[in-house]
């Protein structure tokens, strides 16, 4: 009796788009994919809670004082303050949840994998793509700032910095060269280990922080409650609309979620990390608002230039003050660019390794433990973008980006505590579900009041962002 001849293998049904967008990765292959690493090689994790508050401080500490106020006063007026609480609770709200998602899914994929593992791999690509335009973006919008502070410091010499040489060519000039430089000494900073760039890191944070604290000192000694009437002359709306722009000078905190696989006990060390420096970081933002605004009226601001070493040297009448202060305002936005460089680097990382981006930003070297290819790729272009784009364009997109990755985590918050309510979680957030709720409305309504220009370019970012999902990142998911 002869056998039936075998049947022919059958072809895997294709699979869909609307199913593979709503695939969702397992926490558990999340974290075996990073002990795996690409190729067989990991991260090497050599970060304690130190290190990693260092990097939140340093990602966001400075950044809205030193660079944005200037654009921030002139809507708010003297409320400007008010704008910081605002920027801040919403920031607050969300770092909480991030403290939660930290604790829950240590990756160094930060919102990316959080959103991957709730929402699935479609609204992943979403929040990944706008943490590209968050990380990569706020590096070369900040390291655009330092420029102002660099001028500063030539002018006590008797020099000026070219107009050409220092501003992009919507501002009048050729390319922004020092915060080109600044950009690649920050690439080159964090090539030889995480380690490492951590030290440095730490160093600049101190530096930034005895900075703020002479400023608060110098600038109460001019204080003048006249300077705060009348409050908000623009109104509600000049100070909600302050708060949107402010919340640039937030996005800071979220840089420690990134180091993940990196740290050496990141359940425990990432939410205390996360929690730890937001408080502190809102605290000084508050006190050298209020501090400025008291030293010099409100209608004195410009966003054309460095506006605390400008009240410094008023203040105390003394030249050589303008040195210290610039130079210690350009290490303190160093300190930015340097952490929200490493944030991007490990962002890209973890998508390469799901397959959404190409290979070559997900290969760690082994001699240094880090991604040396996908360091130089993003050093380099966002390099281009510090040189030639205006700073305000850059810090509204920022926001957006920000606003729209923070909104996603307060809700895989929500979502994840109903999925897996018995997962391993470090910290909880408190009041659930009253947080998260408070803190995605919160980032909606800031949202609303970005510029209508702001709204447009993030649509055409996001266009291009499903352009390059639909060509590339579907076709080599890992996961499908």
């Amino acid at each position: 009796m002869s056998s039936a001849p075998p049947r022919p293998a059958q072809p895997r049904p294709a699979r869909t788009l609307r199913h593979q967008l709503a695939r969702r990765k397992p926490i558990d292959q999340l974290q075996a994919d990073a002990a795996a690493g690409v190729d067989g090689q990991p991260l090497r994790r050599t970060l304690g809670v130190w290190h990693l508050t260092m990097i939140s401080v340093g990602a966001t500490l400075g950044t809205g004082i030193l660079v944005v106020l200037g654009t921030a006063v002139p809507l708010a007026g003297p409320a400007v303050w008010i704008s910081f609480i605002l920027a801040g609770v919403a920031a607050l709200l969300s770092a909480l949840s991030y403290a939660e998602m930290a604790g829950a899914v240590p990756t160094s994929g930060s919102s990316y994998s959080y959103t991957y593992a709730t929402m699935g791999e479609g609204i992943a690509w979403v929040c990944g793509w706008c943490l590209v335009l968050e990380y990569a973006v706020s590096v070369a919008a900040v390291a655009v700032g330092a420029s102002e502070y660099v001028d500063e410091t030539l002018r006590v010499f008797g020099l000026h910095l070219p107009t050409a040489l220092s501003a992009p060519p919507g501002d009048g000039g050729v390319v922004n060269l020092p915060a080109a430089v600044l950009v690649l000494l920050a690439t080159a900073v964090l090539l030889p280990g995480a380690r490492e760039s951590a030290w440095v890191n730490t160093l600049m944070v101190i530096v930034k922080i005895a900075l703020l604290v002479f400023f608060v000192v110098v600038a109460f000694t001019a204080f003048q409650a006249g300077n705060f009437e009348p409050l908000a002359p623009m109104g509600a709306a000049g100070v909600t609309a302050a708060a949107s722009r402010l919340f640039f000078s937030y996005i800071g905190f979220d840089a420690a979620s990134t180091a993940g696989e990196e740290a050496k006990d990141p359940r425990r060390d990432l939410p205390r990390a996360i929690i730890g420096s937001i408080v502190v970081i809102t605290a000084l933002y508050i006190l050298v608002a209020i501090a400025a605004i008291g030293a010099r009226p409100w209608e004195s601001f410009s966003s054309t230039e460095a506006s605390l070493v400008r009240i410094v040297v008023d203040v105390t009448g003394r030249p050589w003050v303008a040195l210290v202060f610039s130079v210690g305002a350009v290490i303190a936005i160093a300190s930015v660019v340097l952490t929200v460089l490493y944030g991007q680097t490990r962002i890209l990382l973890t998508m390469a390794r799901d397959g959404l981006v190409p290979k070559v930003f997900g290969r760690v070297s082994a001699r240094t433990g880090t991604p040396i290819a996908n360091t130089l790729i993003v050093g380099v272009v966002v390099t281009v973008v510090a040189a030639l784009v205006p700073l305000g364009e850059l810090a509204d997109a920022t926001s957006i980006g920000t606003l729209v990755a923070f909104a996603l985590v307060n809700v895989s918050v929500i979502i994840l505590r109903r999925s897996q309510p018995t997962l391993e979680r470090s910290y909880r957030v408190p009041l659930f579900p009253v947080v998260p709720v408070l803190g995605t409305l919160c980032c909606v309504l800031l949202a609303v009041f970005l510029g209508a220009g702001t709204w447009i370019a993030f649509a055409v970012w996001m266009l291009a962002g499903a352009v390059l999902y639909v060509l590339y990142g579907r076709r080599h998911s890992t996961l499908a």
